[in-house]
C-alpha cells in the first residue's frame, strides 16, 4: 500500500517555535544571544504571583491598621474590611482596597467582602474607654501611664461572639476550599504577558502539521487547535517557557488541573532541567466533554521519558525543581503504544487553573484575641494580682468571656487558624522579641507594632496551624532580632492547653 502523499510543511512555524523558545534542536539554545541584543526578557519567564488577598477585618483599629502595613510592605494584596469605608481611607490612604461591611449584620458579609480571599486576619475588638471620655487621656489609658476606670462603647456578646461567629460562618466556603493549596496559574483571572510565558511546540518542529494554541478568554485559557497524523506527525501542545526561577513544590504530593474538555486523553508534562529536548515527566488523563472537572496529578505517578519512551530510573520526581509545564494531544502514549482516545481532528481543552495540592496546612484565619480570656471565675485566682481586664471582666461586660465565645466559634469551623493572645498592648515602637506561651497565665505587655508582625507571619507558618498561643514581650533590649523560627518552633508543645 502507498504511503499518503506528504502535506507542505510550514518552514515559518517551524522558525516561529524556535524563535520563541530561543533553541536551536540538538545543538543548544540561542537564549543567551536573545538577551544580549535586547530579544528577551527573562521577567516574563516567571508565573505570576499566586493571586488571593489577605482580607483585613478591623482594619482602621490599632492593630488592624499596622496588620495592612505589613501586609504592602511584603507586597501581599490586601483587603480592608471598614464599617466606615470614608474614614478608613483617611486612616489607611487611598492605596487600600477597601470593602464596607458589619460583622455583627450577617447579610452584609457577602460574596464582594471574601471574593479572591486566601486568608483573614481579623483584629476587632469591642471598644473600651476611661470613662471621663473619649478625650486625649485616652492615649495615657493605652500606654498604661495612668489608670483610668474604664468603659464599654460597644455591647461584648455582639462584637466578640456574634460578630466573629457571623464572620468565621461567611468566610468558611471560601477558605476551607484552599487548604493545602498553592495556586500556580489562574487562568479565570487575565495573566500579565501570559503570550510571553506559554507558546506552541506542535509536531511542526519533526516535520509535521498539526497546529495549536493557547489564548486566555473570560474565565479560561483555552488550549486548542487541529492534530493530524500527516507527515508522520500527531501531536499538539502547549508549553511554558524554562522558568526564571525554577518552583520549589518538593512540600506538595502533586498537582491539581480544575479544566473541562472534549472527550480526549491528554497528557500534563513537567520538566526540571533547562533543556529544550530533555526528559520530560508525564501524566495522562482522560477529560469529559463539555464537563468540569478536577484532575490531580501525583508526582509520584508521573513517568519520566525522552521522546515518548519512558526510562528505568530509582530517582523520584524533583519536585523541588520544575523549570516547565507542558500540555500535549499526541496519538501516542508510552513506547510506541496508540493513545486509544485519539482521534485527528480539532480539539479545545480549557483550563481554569493549575495548583500544588497537599502541602502543609498554614492558618487561614488568624484572630487577634488576648490574654485573659480564661481567667474570669478560675478557682484559686488572686484577682489583685490580675490586669484590670480580668478584674473587671464583669463590669465590661463580660469582654474576656465573650471573646473566649468567640476564639471558640473559630475552632469548631474547620478552618486552619491561629490564636493569638497578646498581653497588655502598648503603642510603643516595636523591637522587643516575643514569646509564646500556653495555659493562659503569663502577664506583661507587648506593643501593637509587633503583633501586627507575628499576625502576618503566621500565615506561612504550619507550626501555628490550630495554635491557641499568649504572646509577650521580652526585657530585652528593643532591636533585638527577633528569632522567628525559634518563636513558631516554640509551639509545636501540646496545644490548646488554654481551652481546657
Amino acid at each position: 500500500m502507498a504511503n499518503p502523499p506528504r502535506e507542505p510543511w510550514d518552514f515559518g512555524r517551524f522558525l516561529q517555535t524556535l524563535g520563541f523558545f530561543g533553541e536551536i534542536p540538538f545543538l543548544g539554545n540561542f537564549r543567551w544571544i536573545q538577551k544580549k541584543l535586547g530579544m528577551r526578557d527573562d521577567t516574563a519567564m516567571t508565573p505570576p504571583k499566586p493571586p488571593g488577598l489577605v482580607l483585613v477585618v478591623g482594619a482602621t483599629g490599632g492593630v488592624g491598621k499596622r496588620v495592612v502595613k505589613q501586609l504592602q510592605q511584603r507586597n501581599i494584596p490586601v483587603r480592608g474590611l471598614v464599617r466606615d469605608a470614608r474614614r478608613g481611607r483617611e486612616l489607611l490612604g487611598t492605596d487600600v482596597e477597601l470593602v464596607e461591611a458589619d460583622i455583627t449584620v450577617p447579610e452584609t458579609l457577602n460574596f464582594r467582602v471574601f471574593e479572591n480571599v486566601r486568608a483573614v486576619i481579623c483584629c476587632t475588638g469591642t471598644r473600651v474607654q476611661p470613662v471621663e471620655g473619649d478625650t486625649p487621656t485616652r492615649e495615657k489609658y493605652y500606654q498604661g501611664v495612668k489608670f483610668y476606670l474604664p468603659e464599654v462603647v460597644e455591647t461584648p456578646e455582639y462584637i466578640e461572639y456574634r460578630g466573629i461567629e457571623n464572620l468565621v460562618n461567611a468566610a468558611k466556603p471560601y477558605l476551607c476550599r484552599r487548604q493545602n493549596e498553592k495556586t500556580i496559574f489562574d487562568f479565570t483571572r487575565p495573566i500579565p504577558r501570559f503570550n510571553d510565558l506559554w507558546g506552541a511546540v506542535d509536531d511542526v518542529v519533526m516535520g509535521g502539521v498539526s497546529n495549536s494554541d493557547i489564548h486566555q478568554i473570560p474565565g479560561a485559557a483555552v488550549f486548542s487547535g487541529n492534530v493530524s497524523t500527516a507527515n508522520s506527525g500527531g501531536f499538539a501542545s502547549v508549553r511554558t517557557q524554562v522558568l526564571e526561577t525554577p518552583l520549589d513544590l518538593s512540600q506538595y504530593e502533586g498537582i491539581q488541573l480544575r479544566l473541562k474538555g472534549d472527550g480526549n486523553r491528554y497528557k500534563f508534562i513537567l520538566r526540571s532541567d533547562n533543556q529544550w529536548d530533555g526528559i520530560s515527566y508525564v501524566y495522562g488523563f482522560d477529560t469529559v466533554y463539555n464537563i468540569p472537572m478536577t484532575v490531580r496529578v501525583p508526582f509520584s505517578d508521573l513517568v519520566p521519558t525522552f521522546r515518548a519512551k519512558t526510562l528505568e530510573t530509582d530517582e523520584p520526581f524533583p519536585a523541588h525543581r520544575i523549570t516547565a509545564f507542558q500540555i500535549m494531544l499526541s496519538k501516542f502514549e508510552f513506547d510506541g503504544a496508540l493513545n486509544p482516545k485519539f482521534k485527528p481532528g480539532s480539539f479545545r481543552l480549557e483550563l481554569e487553573s493549575i495548583s500544588a495540592y497537599g502541602g502543609e496546612t498554614v492558618p487561614q484565619f488568624v484572630i487577634v484575641s488576648s490574654a485573659g480570656v480564661t481567667r474570669p471565675g478560675k478557682p484559686g485566682l488572686n484577682l489583685e494580682e490580675e490586669p484590670p481586664a480580668v478584674r473587671m471582666n464583669d463590669q465590661l461586660g463580660g469582654l474576656l468571656t465573650w471573646k473566649l465565645e468567640g476564639e471558640n466559634s473559630l475552632r469548631n469551623s474547620g478552618i486552619p487558624y491561629a490564636i493569638v493572645r497578646p498581653c497588655a498592648l502598648t503603642e510603643e515602637p516595636g523591637g522587643k522579641p516575643l514569646v509564646a506561651a500556653t495555659g493562659d497565665t503569663i502577664k506583661g505587655q507587648c506593643t501593637r507594632d509587633d503583633i501586627a508582625e507575628l499576625c502576618v507571619r503566621a500565615l506561612d507558618r504550619p507550626e501555628a496551624t490550630n495554635a491557641t498561643f499568649e504572646v509577650k514581650q521580652t526585657s530585652a533590649d528593643r532591636g533585638k532580632i527577633q528569632d522567628w523560627n525559634g518563636f513558631f518552633e516554640s509551639l509545636k508543645t501540646p496545644r490548646e492547653l488554654s481551652s481546657v
